[in-house]
């Protein structure tokens, strides 16, 4: 499971870099959700799958290695926050920057285009 998990981190990985190396803003901004989805679903597969029990206070015969470990699971609950906060201020970023320019078109913004 950890290696379809790696595997697939890895395509959101190379997509997401390939759309931010485009020339349009739209592009740019897909390619960055994709990037922080795959950065997501790296830190949960580097974490290990455990389909264990909820870290929750048992009796003492249960073992550690038969929870889940939460870290990992508030790690990627504050990565979707913060990635929902960066895309909706690209969206907005590039939104206005459109309005003013025209053109969604990297080479068309520049000092001299605003």
């Amino acid at each position: 499971m950890e290696l379809l998990l790696a595997i697939i981190a890895g395509v959101l990985y190379s997509t997401g870099i390939y759309l931010m190396l485009r020339r349009r803003l739209a592009q740019l901004i897909i390619g960055l959700g994709l990037l922080s989805n795959g950065t997501n679903i790296l830190i949960l597969s580097a974490a290990g799958v455990t389909r264990g029990k909820p870290p929750l206070i048992t009796p003492i015969t249960t073992r550690a290695d038969q929870f889940a470990d939460p870290v990992p699971q508030s790690l990627i609950l504050t990565a979707i926050v913060i990635g929902f906060g960066v895309l909706a201020f690209a969206l907005v970023l590039a939104h206005r920057v459109h309005r003013s320019t025209g053109s969604d078109d990297i080479d068309a913004i520049g000092p001299d285009r605003v």
